[in-house]
């Protein structure tokens, strides 16, 4: 009898150590700073890109650098283009292993549609320090900051809060926080419901691996190093206190963020709200499935709430 108990103690240590080692290495692969070899982002400019002008201009155009400290002691960074007589700003959020030189297609749209734009590098991302992906949940306190800092900084008196992929869940998660009087709009493209539910169908979809228990091994380690477990990182939840006007775009083609996270975020969101689906757009690809008409959508919502 005693012999058992030790083989089966054996047996659960051997089964908690390989758990806790998957964990840490997925750890790494999905929180930790670092290159991410499973998402591929070209920054090539190619004059046979829809949105080869906005790129152009994003990449050759004036940009001020912005700094701010995290309320946990971060420095993050950003680049403000302003635009001449506007008191309109949208901040812009990249998506998961992005940085804020991968938004000039976003950036230049909303630069043509009369706004002054801040495109933050997230906390992990770019030029701005951490060492943890924050799946949104951090980053939406981050978002919030860069949009005093520019009431503080500038004459903007609007103020539109705008993300794709990871950055469009970080703005969703944004919206359910207390809100300054000068935020009017939220505007989020391929967002996901949580933390939980993108990286266990990630999981399925990369790995062919069960949600469980690798995710929530994989939670209590983020929790642990990061702060936070994912089911804290939840949009949903965060939506459905939200009162201001959000357009929620997707693709029905996404399969990096399946389309049915958006419909889920739009049936929790309350009035006003939008949910514009694009067929066959791939994700956070509606900007160059159709440039003009991704435009039109987004002025036609906005100009309902900003004058």
């Amino acid at each position: 009898m005693k012999k058992w108990i030790i083989t089966i103690g054996v047996i659960i240590l051997i089964i908690g150590g390989g758990l806790i080692g998957a964990g840490d290495y997925f750890y790494h692969v999905a929180i930790a700073r670092g290159d991410k070899a499973f998402i591929t982002q070209s920054t090539k400019l190619s004059k046979k890109s829809p949105v080869y002008k906005e790129k152009y201009w994003y990449a050759h155009v004036k940009k001020q650098t912005w700094q701010i400290q995290s309320h946990d002691h971060l420095k993050l960074v950003a680049w403000y283009i302003p635009k001449q007589g506007s008191h309109k700003t949208v901040v812009l959020a990249h998506g998961f292993a992005g940085n804020k030189s991968l938004m000039g297609a976003w950036a230049g749209m909303y630069h043509e549609l009369g706004y002054n734009v801040l495109v933050p590098d997230a906390r992990a991302a770019g030029a701005s320090q951490g060492n943890a992906i924050g799946y949104g949940w951090l980053e939406r306190l981050d978002d919030l900051q860069w949009a005093k800092t520019v009431v503080k900084k500038t004459a903007t008196t609007q103020i539109v809060m705008s993300g794709i992929s990871m950055g469009a869940a970080g703005m969703t998660m944004a919206s359910g926080e207390q809100q300054i009087p000068q935020i009017k709009a939220y505007v989020v493209d391929s967002p996901f419901t949580s933390a939980k539910d993108i990286i266990s169908y990630q999981a399925q979809q990369l790995y062919h691996l069960p949600a469980f228990p690798l995710v929530d091994v994989t939670s209590a380690i983020t929790k642990m190093r990061a702060g936070y477990s994912f089911s804290q990182a939840d949009a949903v939840a965060q939506i459905e206190k939200n009162r201001l006007p959000i357009m929620i775009i997707s693709g029905t083609k996404d399969t990096f963020v399946p389309t049915k996270m958006a419909e889920k975020l739009y049936r929790n969101a309350h009035q006003p709200k939008t949910l514009w689906l694009v067929k066959g757009a791939a994700h956070t690809t509606a900007i160059t499935h159709g440039y003009q008409t991704y435009k039109q959508h987004v002025q036609q919502f906005l100009e309902q709430y900003v004058k």
